[in-house]
């Protein structure tokens, strides 16, 4: 909102008072000297720590951020929280003697780099340099600490070199279970080749099979994998989309394209096979718990059975958390994509078919064939949608229920999913809504099999809903071989369990919600894969030496689009129609010599480079390894109070709370188990900052207007004399509400910036931004620059005597408080006690104490290193302050002289009492009986019981 600038009003009176050109001009001065002295550059314990025995013998700390984005808009006030924050931090382990790595890098392939270059022709590669230059930029501004040697964006090619190095390592990784970790995919070869271990699917020996077969055997078990996936097509942006691009409607976030289920073939990284060690890992990690709930639900572990219902000379497998439900399935039903499908429908309806099941149509293939072109136009959340309406249709083939023999109908539906469980389901109405409502639609039995305890008895046809409750005893649930009759459900899951093990129909079985990760985009600005095929369609990893594979210039950067109706179509990439760089000739090096291959067309997802930069920041310039051993083990390796090692502390927001953070992890595991680290997680301790929103205004039709140019008048608000509303939002060019750091630091000064972004409240909860409100922190530091130096003359006014015992009290309180509050990432309160000692000190009047000065200058340099080099520097210290000692409080002055002890009879205070903080519990209570006004309000009593609780209370009860 305009109003006047306080600190562009003219302030000529006193020529050396802090002002916004001032701090503009210190500013400025202090970045290039901690640019040009490399202040902020942090020693590997290889060379540099070796010759250094006292710098070696640092603790060290690794601070991260959350990698940004170069976004074309550059930064709003709201960016850099997190940024400020742990410079802030960063800065105090400094000082507290810790050898500190804190750098940043951009995460910069993207969508967004994309979109530009299909708009104006500018290659990505150009608008996004042009961006991180803006925004290095503006980071340069606010003072951010940040070790630039290990600076670098995810689009060198030098950076993902590495990239592309670690998806080949997981492509000839598999996962041995019995290891319960990963192993190079040679060693299951050579399994295979002594026949240690059987070849599934085969009854010839591996040495017997074709390179194709191998090929085949092999991608069952690789780590990455091609397959052909179901996948969100939209033909109208002509590329695949993820799940949240998908609106709840079924179609495109970006556009309103409609969007459809196709199978196509795609990358995947199995992280499935690490299910269990991602959920059992998050146990030794310092994350928030709300963050490791997000974590698990998405894991999704549940314990049960696996059981094969037998039909046509083939098994449908399902997966059920209640197997002791089996007596009441009634029909089945499998995702439309199910695998199976195509398999079961015969050519005409059998006898027993309901009319209601075949939903008009003169055969199974039809009815199938249109409820999947149905099924493929909605979205896995309309799908799942529990209240509308349930459609299906019978695929005309019955399944066998292998613990009663009844024939199941098996239908296909599109309440149950392919990605999750086995994609099928058997059907238990009785006790589960969605089944007995489909059950009623398609005038299907329900059986009960569980005894209900709310009165409703056992005829389910008076049934209104179904009846679920894990309280229930198994009722109708026999066979003659076995009973579960009588029983509660979890003796009955136990039994029915090892029956269907003993009878060799079933087995226990731990089932996961997770699924493996689709890893392939039909773009352009991605790493490209370190992939080509055979004239066979087998595919081969590049060898370390043809790394980089460097993306190709080329003319569209847009993916072929198609009418958006259309469903069969299929993706054509950019990068498919560079026929010169798709087409060639290499020697892999596998003893095959010289040999035709085609490229992989498609790209990695932008989730690649930000799976392992914490890596790459200890060893930026390493072009023979991914990592030094010896420097990732120094900064990351396990050690007391982190079992995985890891990150010392990682701040970033909370959006990132499942997929980045479970990617990281999933590639940190796995090399890990090849050998490549010491740390098994990336991240040790995780602290999700708020975000800082923005008052939104709008006009009467809704639309934002420029929040600068609104006034406010008697409580209201106008734009262009219009009165608007006004609301509590996010800050975006968007929303025309966005502030920039710029503009603050040309108004304030970054400083001013750093502490009021800090002290605006606790770092972990969202808070709204108010220009007015900045002002405050730009005083605080005026009156900081007026305790140290002279406005009129500019010199400087401590003086060099010993401070009193009040002052000193003042400020080891502050020193003591302050240490606590930054230790523990509460730089609002951290900001409030520096204020506090300083407006002690300006309140006592006269000289400032130098060792006080000095002090409170180390105090703030954390959190305002500008004005703390420059005010050092004044003090007459020629070293930087960003490696002095931190102060540490003397704990005679922190503990009080006295403390108020309140005196309460019957319940009401009676009398305040100044006694010694450290007084027993007998001395307080003698003292308080003697007191003028305990005695005096007793009024002769007797005393029937007192109760102390030193130093602060004494209850007296009278007789």
């Amino acid at each position: 909102m305009s109003e006047t600038n306080p600190a562009a009003a003219a302030e000529v009176v006193a020529p050396h008072r802090y002002t916004a050109a001032m701090a503009a001009d210190i500013e400025a001065r202090w970045q290039d000297f901690w640019e040009a002295q490399g202040t902020y550059e942090a020693p590997n314990p290889t060379g540099d720590l070796a010759g250094d025995p006292e710098l070696a013998a640092r603790p060290k700390k690794f601070i991260m951020d959350m990698f940004p984005y170069p976004s074309g808009t550059g930064l709003h006030v709201g960016h850099p929280l997190g940024y400020i924050a742990t410079d802030v931090f960063a800065r105090y382990q400094r000082m507290t003697g810790h050898n500190v790595l804190h750098t940043l890098g951009f995460d910069a392939f993207g969508l967004p780099a994309e979109q530009y270059a299909v708009q104006t022709g500018t290659h990505p590669r150009v608008s996004t340099e042009a961006n991180i230059a803006n925004m290095t930029s503006q980071l340069r501004a606010l003072g951010l600490g940040h070790d630039k040697r290990r600076s670098f964006a995810t689009i060198d090619p030098e950076y993902y070199k590495w990239t592309q190095w670690i998806f080949v390592q997981i492509f000839n990784s598999w996962y041995d279970d019995e290891a319960d970790r990963a192993r190079p995919i040679a060693e299951l070869i050579a399994q295979f080749e002594t026949g240690e271990r059987a070849v599934p699917g085969h009854t010839r020996a591996w040495p017997e099979l074709s390179a194709t077969e191998r090929a085949d055997v092999l991608g069952e078990f690789r780590l990455a994998y091609a397959s052909d996936a179901p996948v969100n097509w939209c033909p109208g942006l002509g590329t695949v989309l993820a799940n949240e691009e998908v609106t709840a409607d079924g179609r495109s976030e970006r556009g309103n394209f409609p969007v459809f289920k196709a199978k196509l073939r795609q990358w995947n990284m199995r992280i499935t096979a690490y299910a269990d060690r991602l959920l059992g890992d998050l146990d030794g990690l310092d994350w928030p718990e709300a963050i490791k709930l997000q974590q698990r639900n998405w894991i999704g572990r549940s314990e049960g059975a696996r059981v094969d219902f037998p039909v046509d000379g083939e098994n449908i497998t399902v997966f059920t958390t209640r197997p002791d439900t089996l007596f009441g399935a009634t029909y089945m039903v499998l995702a439309p994509e199910h695998p199976l499908v195509d398999k079961f429908t015969p050519a005409a309806w059998p006898e027993g078919t309901h009319d209601v099941w075949t939903g008009g149509h003169a055969t199974p293939a039809e009815a199938v064939a249109a409820y999947r072109a149905q099924a493929g136009t909605k979205s896995d959340i309309e799908r799942q949608a529990e209240a509308k309406d349930k459609t299906g249709v019978f695929t005309g083939v019955f399944a066998t229920n292998p613990v009663n023999g009844e024939r199941l109908p098996v239908f296909i539906a599109d309440y149950v999913l392919m990605g999750y469980g086995t994609g099928a389901i058997m059907a238990v109405p009785c006790g589960d809504q969605r089944d007995f409502d489909f059950a009623r639609a398609f005038e299907l039995p329900i059986h009960c099999i569980v005894e209900p305890t709310d009165g409703r008895g056992t005829d389910t046809s008076t049934w209104e809903n179904a009846f679920g409750s894990y309280d229930a005893k198994i009722i109708n649930s026999s066979n003659g071989d076995i009973s579960l009759d009588g029983l509660p459900v979890a003796e009955a899951k136990a039994r029915i369990t090892e029956w269907l093990a003993r009878k060799g129909i079933g087995e226990g079985t731990v089932n996961f919600r997770l699924r493996d990760w689709l890893f392939s985009r039909q773009r352009y600005w991605g790493e490209p894969f370190p992939i080509v095929y055979d004239e066979d369609g087998t595919a081969h990893s590049l060898p370390e030496s043809m790394l980089p594979l460097e993306l190709p210039e080329v003319e569209d950067y847009s993916p072929r689009t198609f009418d958006p109706d259309d469903a069969n179509t299929s993706p054509e990439t950019p990068l498919s129609r560079n026929e010169d760089w798709v087409a060639v000739t290499l020697d892999l090096g596998d003893g095959r010599g010289p040999q035709k291959y085609r490229r992989e067309t498609n790209t990695m997802p932008n989730w690649a480079g930000s799976c392992w930069y914490e890596l790459r920041y200890l060893d930026p310039h390493n072009d023979q390894k991914l990592v030094d051993p010896a420097i990732e083990q120094y900064w990351m390796g396990p050690r007391a109070g982190m079992p995985h090692g890891g990150v010392d502390l990682y701040v970033g927001g909370a959006e990132h709370a499942v997929l980045h953070l479970l990617y990281a992890r999933f590639w940190s595991k796995v090399l890990f188990d090849l050998g490549h680290i010491s740390s098994p997680e990336p991240f040790h301790k995780l602290f999700n900052q708020g975000m800082i929103q923005a008052y939104v205004y709008q006009d009467s039709r809704g639309f934002p207007v420029p929040a600068a140019e609104v006034e406010e008048r008697d409580g209201a608000y106008y734009y262009q004399g219009e009165k608007v509303s006004r609301l509590l939002g996010k800050m975006g060019k968007s929303l025309k509400n966005a502030v920039t750091p710029d503009e603050i630091c040309d108004e304030y000064g970054a400083d001013t910036l750093r502490l009021y972004e800090m002290a605006m409240g606790p770092l972990d909860v969202s808070r709204p931004w108010d220009t007015r409100a900045v002002v405050g922190q730009y005083r605080l530091l005026q009156r900081l620059w007026r305790n140290v130096v002279d406005e009129t003359t500019g010199e400087v006014t401590v003086v060099d005597t010993e401070p009193g015992e009040d002052t000193l009290r003042a400020l080891h309180k502050a020193i003591d408080g302050v240490r606590q509050d930054l230790e523990g990432l509460r730089f609002n309160t951290a900001i409030a006690k520096v204020t506090e000692l300083n407006n002690y000190l300006t309140k006592a009047g006269g000289a400032v104490p130098r060792p006080v000065a000095e002090s409170l200058v180390l105090l703030i340099a954390p959190l305002a290193p500008h004005i703390a080099e420059e005010l050092w520097r004044k003090l007459g210290r020629t070293d930087t302050v960003v490696h002095q000692d931190f102060p540490v409080a003397d704990p005679a002055y922190v503990v009080d002289e006295s403390v108020t002890c309140v005196v309460q009879i019957k319940g009401k205070v009676k009398a305040r009492l100044e006694v010694p903080p450290t007084i027993s519990d007998a001395e307080l209570e003698k003292v308080a009986l003697a007191d003028e006004k305990v005695v005096a309000a007793l009024e002769g009593a007797g005393i029937r019981k007192v109760i102390v609780r030193a130093p602060k209370l004494v209850n007296i009860v009278p007789a």
